[in-house]
């Protein structure tokens, strides 16, 4: 049996000369591995090696030690008519440090504001999430999480995140009011956010917004805090207000992660938009369709289950505020399309990621190849279980490099372990001990 050694191509064995003052740019990617159509290619047509003015902005931004790449970039290669072959960066938070793959085709990302409990999770996380409630309601306000009050603005907040984030994750921000009517005053907040975190991490959130528009947002802060309409009921320029702002902002150079995505039939309308990353809500949809079907299994033979499912439906604004008074069987043929469009019967939908799989399929037919699917909202002693299951499935063996799982760190941290890492821990730390 013979054993095949693969041969190894890179940068410094082209030979090639380096353009007089970038030598020392030039010189960062001597380890560089190439593909071997890519070294053939680059030796019968390359007379010298350089780097593009955007490689050299995007190592200067991030103070990238010599010899080394910055995380986050892929290099591409472009050939001038002289032969004159400069190496580019692309953004790619696939790729780590000096052009390495990342660990696993699966990236991680993390649902914070908290640059405390950021900072332990960093160097695994290839992308970050926040959003209004998470900056301002669970750490800026949180006199517990803010430490002394250190931080008071959202802008502090994120220039610390950058600096803990290094340049290999993605930095997605909720805009404050996406219901501002002026494009103008959502820009500058665009263009403030990409000062903080540059050009190439920045990635702004945008909602999806159903009925809720600058008219009626009120309504969701005042009073009994419902909206007076069903979530159904939005005309196209309510619904489609959303996409609307997000193909806004991608003609403005602005990459968009395209948020509030809880049913499967969302995607390929979201895809419409051309956005950077699309997204499965996870936790509450689950947990919502379990309890509807709950209420309709006990409504067989408890009539009053049924008025608590019609309450039921209007506390989770399935039905409208004004349709309290809606008629029970109303809300149990409701309920039950529901329940049966989550697939909650079925192997498809009983682990509650009917939705992901939908996803992930609809992902994989788009002609969007750079868009990724953001895996979020996770709770439950199974969800992250279930999930990592599903991304070994064979079905989606061409799809997890276009997968992110985002949690909040400390749930991401509960699988980091098992119980057996105690039971281990204690026989080695004795033995360590001498004890007998």
């Amino acid at each position: 049996m013979t054993l095949g050694c693969a041969i190894k191509f890179t940068v410094d064995a082209l030979g090639l000369p380096s353009v007089p003052g970038q030598e020392v740019q030039v010189a960062r990617l001597s380890r560089l591995e190439l593909a071997e159509a890519t070294f053939a290619q680059a030796l019968r047509y390359g007379r010298q090696l350089g780097v593009t003015a955007e490689f050299s902005r995007v190592i200067d931004y991030f103070k990238v030690p010599d010899g080394h790449l910055p995380a986050g970039f892929r290099v591409v290669w472009r050939l001038a008519a002289d032969g004159l072959l400069s190496a580019d960066f692309v953004r790619d938070i696939n790729v780590d440090t000096d052009g390495r793959p990342r660990p696993t085709p699966v990236l991680f990302s993390a649902d914070t504001a908290n640059p405390y409990e950021l900072e332990p999770v960093a160097p695994l996380l290839a992308n970050l999430t926040c959003n209004p409630g998470i900056i301002y309601d669970l750490f800026i306000n949180n006199a517990e999480a803010n430490v002394d009050h250190r931080f008071s603005t959202r802008e502090e907040v994120m220039t610390e995140i950058g600096r803990i984030l290094g340049s290999g994750c993605d930095i997605s921000v909720e805009l404050n009011n996406p219901f501002e009517p002026d494009f103008g005053k959502i820009l500058d907040e665009c263009h403030q956010l990409r000062e903080i975190l540059g050009v190439w991490r920045t990635v702004i959130k945008v909602p999806h917004t159903g009925p809720v528009s600058a008219d009626n947002v009120h309504q969701l802060l005042t009073g009994d805090l419902r909206l007076d309409r069903r979530w159904d009921t939005a005309s196209p320029h309510e619904a489609f207000a959303g996409h609307r702002l997000a193909l806004k902002l991608n003609e403005h150079g602005f990459r968009v992660n395209f948020t509030l995505m809880f049913e499967p039939y969302q995607a390929q309308l979201a895809l419409q938009a051309r956005p950077a990353f699309i997204n499965s809500f996870i936790r509450n949809r689950f947990a919502q369709t379990r309890r509807m079907a709950a209420l309709l299994n006990q409504a067989d033979a408890d009539a009053a289950a049924l008025v608590e499912l019609r309450d039921y439906l209007v506390s989770i604004d399935v039905l409208a505020g004004t349709d309290s008074q809606t008629s029970p069987e109303v809300a149990r043929g409701i309920a039950r399309r529901l329940v049966d469009y989550h697939q909650l019967n079925s192997p498809a939908g009983a682990d509650g990621l009917d939705g992901v799989r939908h996803n992930l399929r609809v992902l994989r037919q788009a002609n969007l190849p750079d868009t990724k699917l953001i895996v979020c909202s996770l709770d439950g002693d199974a969800m992250y279980p279930d999930i990592d299951r599903l991304l070994t499935d064979p079905e989606f063996a061409d799809m997890t490099g276009r997968v992110i799982v985002t949690a909040e760190p400390g749930y991401l941290a509960r699988w980091a372990s098992a119980s057996q890492v105690v039971s281990y821990q204690r026989r080695f730390m004795t033995a360590a001990r001498g004890e007998r």
